[in-house]
């Protein structure tokens, strides 16, 4: 590239330096040409005009002699003319042998009271002459110059002329030469620049000293890259913003260009579908639903907005799909998770029927035994009976009613809870203590398993009320006369508590549901032991909240396991 151009900087100097010197050349041989002729004119015009002063003072020589003289002093042939044209004297031939001169031109204008000249060549030596004629009293002087010497001159002048050219051609040659490769170096030095930042390197820079055409080029070149540098940075810090913003999102966001392949795809799509998602790679083995492909197809092709429902794309969960067109022909498609959204929905409705249900049974009994109070219809020896019905129903009402209020305020999180360090074996006793008269009443064994666990953070009300619960089911739903184990082992960086009763045990499909509202595995007996259904669901948020976890295992015939973990209390360095 360089040597391209430095080769055509090159031929352009050649070509201007060799028109130059071929006009120089002409020129100059031209000028010298003509200024020596009038040289020789001025100063034989001068000589002139003093020789035909003397032909008209003199009267002490002849015109012969006047005519030899003058000749030889002159360098030039000496004439004397009368005014018809005949040659009185002349300084190199017999006048008698010469012809007349009337008609020569220098004559003629000299008869007429002017110098005249001419030039021709001698037709008896071939050699060219310089003739001035000027006027005298009686005639005209003339003087021959011949010009043989300027002709030889002119003649050697082209080859003098030719070998200073040479010269002068080379030394031009070698400075245009220099010029060529500095202007050549620096248009390399711009190509080079302009070569990186088009190959993306925006942080290249080019300094020109120079304040002329090319510095002028460069400086302009150099001013572009760096807008171009910082507009690219604005744009990579915008970029930047929307990823972030884009993968901040909850919702999984995937971009499809117009031949229907993933351009990007944001950190919950990855998530989503780790395995599937890959950049380039066909949608339609990225997201194997057809409403999201439907979807995605029109807002590519129809370019216009459009939601679906996606029930296929993972098993056993469903998204809400919005695609909407992006400029050229790509398209940006929104899926929302609605499973836990539903699952909520489900949850509210389930749990509005759940506690219109157990409010109806007592309310139902309150309002029919108070209407056969009323009626005036009862016997008084029945009054107590229904009295203590309606009080029963009451007080399960009252019951229903707090537990609701503990399970909001522990799922929404506005119960505090005072966690401080605690013994395992101070909140296994305080528990056991509540129930030994209510277990020897029915014959249980209720004993303490291992007790030795470090100290937990812990709120000793709400463990309480969680061990309570526990122990409260496994005398409730254990087998009559058994035997209850109520511990605490160190589990990792937890302390693992743990309720075992040797029950009828529980079905395993009860199992993961046993956690949730109202959910009872015997539902008549549940209602018969006075329980409301909230007080596994109550005891799994305080866990929860405690950073916790609680689970149950159960084997038919052999009893049930009910156990939690709480973390280790860390200890205070002084």
């Amino acid at each position: 590239m360089s040597s391209r151009i430095f080769l055509k900087l090159l031929a352009v100097f050649v070509l201007v330096i060799a028109a130059a010197v071929v006009t120089v050349d002409f020129s100059v041989r031209s000028a010298w040409e003509k200024s020596l002729r009038q040289e020789i004119e001025r100063n034989l015009t001068q000589k002139t005009a003093l020789f035909a002063h003397r032909v008209d003072t003199d009267r002490s020589h002849s015109l012969t002699e006047i005519a030899a003289q003058e000749a030889l002093a002159a360098g030039a042939r000496a004439t004397i003319i009368d005014p018809t044209g005949k040659v009185l004297a002349d300084s190199e031939a017999y006048p008698s042998s010469m012809e007349n001169h009337a008609r020569r031109k220098e004559f003629a204008a000299a008869l007429q009271g002017n110098v005249g000249s001419d030039e021709r060549r001698s037709r008896t030596l071939g050699v060219p002459f310089l003739y001035v004629a000027a006027p005298v009293s009686g005639g005209a002087v003339r003087f021959a110059y011949p010009l043989s010497d300027v002709e030889a001159a002119t003649k050697r002048a082209p080859h003098t002329l030719l070998i200073a050219s040479a010269m002068a051609f080379v030394l031009a040659l070698l400075i245009a030469a220099t010029a060529a490769q500095y202007i050549a170096r620096r248009l390399r030095r711009i190509v080079e620049f302009a070569d990186k930042v088009a190959a993306g390197d925006l942080t290249a820079r080019i300094s020109e000293p120079s304040r002329d055409e090319i510095g002028q080029v460069a400086a302009a070149l150099d001013k572009t890259a760096r807008q171009l540098e910082e507009n690219f940075a604005a744009l990579q810090t915008s970029q930047r913003q929307l990823e972030t913003l884009l993968n901040s999102m909850q919702d999984a966001v995937i971009a499809v260009a117009s031949d229907g392949r993933v351009q990007w795809a944001n950190r919950s799509m990855d998530r989503l579908l780790p395995q599937r998602t890959r950049l380039n790679a066909p949608v339609v083995e990225t997201v194997r639903d057809p409403d999201f492909l439907r979807a995605v197809r029109s807002a590519t092709e129809d370019r216009k907005v459009i939601s679906a429902r996606a029930a296929s794309i993972l098993p056993g969960r469903s998204f809400d799909v919005t695609a909407a067109p992006m400029p050229g022909g790509s398209a940006v498609a929104v899926l929302r998770d609605l499973t836990e959204t539903e699952r909520i929905e489900k949850t509210r409705r389930d749990f509005i029927a759940n506690v219109s249900h157990e409010l109806r049974t007592p309310l139902t009994s309150i309002q029919g035994y108070a209407e056969t109070l009323l009626d005036n219809g009862c016997e008084k020896n029945h009054l107590p009976e229904f009295l203590e019905i309606i009080r029963k129903n009451a007080a399960r009402m009252s019951l229903l009613t707090e537990d609701l209020l503990t399970l909001a305020r522990v799922e929404s999180g506005e119960q505090r809870f005072d966690s401080q360090p605690v013994a395992p074996a101070e909140l296994l006793h305080d528990a056991l203590e509540s129930f030994r008269e209510l277990a020897r009443a029915q014959g249980v064994e209720l004993t303490t398993g291992d007790s030795t666990a470090p100290m937990v953070n812990a709120d000793r009300e709400a463990i309480h009320q969680v061990l309570s619960n526990l122990i409260d089911n496994a005398l409730k739903y254990g087998a009559k006369g058994g035997r209850v184990v109520v511990g605490a082992r160190s589990s990792g960086n937890a302390v693992e508590f743990y309720v075992q009763d040797f029950g009828p045990g529980i079905p395993s499909e009860h199992l993961p549901r046993l956690f949730e509202r109202f959910y009872r595995v015997d539902k008549a007996r549940s209602r018969e032991s006075g329980g409301t259904g909230l007080g596994l669901a109550i005891a799994k948020h305080i866990v929860m909240a405690h950073g916790g976890s609680i689970w149950a295992q159960s084997e038919l015939n052999h009893g049930s396991t009910f156990s939690f973990t709480l973390p280790v209390a860390t200890p205070v360095v002084n």
